[in-house]
């Protein structure tokens, strides 16, 4: 996998950015997980676009059905369609990750208005960039998902997948440790993170164990022998982290000045 390695090489400086990044030592109050939260819950939702979209490009979602082009491409984005859309909660319920996102926020009282206000004008047709114009969302959200758009309306599986990949699955892991481990140390208040705990470390079971080996794969086989293929997906992929980075660096701005999303 050179091509797989060349973009690890390429995006290393990134991804030890985000690894050691401020915000996971700032993790020390109810309020500053508040906060987080109340951003991150941006890329939670707009996580399983890519993954629709990705759906849409590998796997036949019209009728009359005929064969994926690539039946391992297929099962790999079924298995994590099945695993994001419909996984089971702390207490065994069917559940999206998204909601069991939304439900700890409540649990540690983050504020989901902005979200669920979000996502019910997109269940009303406005487009993405509508609905973020509609509502004070911060700069480093809209650009994020802003970004997740725009490399979703290329529909080029391989970009998709890069961003998928590199900016979401394989990072995952890493950031989510370290979070967790932030989290247990500052918890003096019983139950109170174990909605957002069990979340954490579910995406770190299925992203670290199963999802992360298997969307390399995925790239790895949409790239195939293309060098400029593997040098857009290299170029995508660290943009993705760079938006990443410029998510976090917002919400510790928003933890320094004590910003609250309404």
């Amino acid at each position: 996998m050179k091509g797989i390695e060349l973009i690890e090489k390429e995006t290393s400086d990134l991804r030890k950015q985000l690894v050691e990044h401020q915000l996971y030592t700032q993790l020390a109050t109810i309020k500053d997980i508040q906060v987080f939260m109340q951003h991150h819950v941006f890329a939670v939702w707009d996580f399983m676009s890519l993954l629709k979209a990705l759906q849409l490009q590998l796997t036949c979602l019209h009728t009359p059905w005929v064969p994926a082009q690539n039946a391992t491409l297929a099962r790999f984005i079924n298995e994590i369609v099945w695993g994001e859309e419909s996984d089971v909660n702390e207490a065994g319920e069917p559940k999206s990750h998204f909601e069991m996102y939304l439900d700890a926020m409540e649990q540690v009282g983050a504020n989901t208005s902005l979200i669920k206000g979000f996502v019910n004008l997109i269940k009303n047709n406005y487009s993405v960039e509508l609905a973020l114009a509609q509502l004070e969302v911060p700069t480093s959200v809209k650009e994020f998902v802003q970004f997740t758009f725009e490399v979703i309306s290329t529909n080029q599986p391989h970009l998709v997948a890069a961003v998928f990949t590199f900016g979401r699955e394989e990072l995952i892991p890493d950031m989510f440790v370290e979070i967790v481990n932030q989290s247990e140390h500052n918890d003096t208040h019983g139950n109170v993170y174990n909605k957002l705990l069990y979340y954490l470390n579910r995406h770190i079971e299925l992203d670290g164990d199963e999802h992360g080996p298997l969307s390399l794969q995925m790239v790895n086989q949409l790239c195939g022998n293309d060098h400029d293929k593997w040098n857009e997906a290299s170029h995508i992929a660290q943009e993705a982290l760079r938006k990443r980075i410029k998510l976090w660096d917002g919400v510790v701005a928003a933890m320094a000045s004590e910003e609250v999303l309404l």
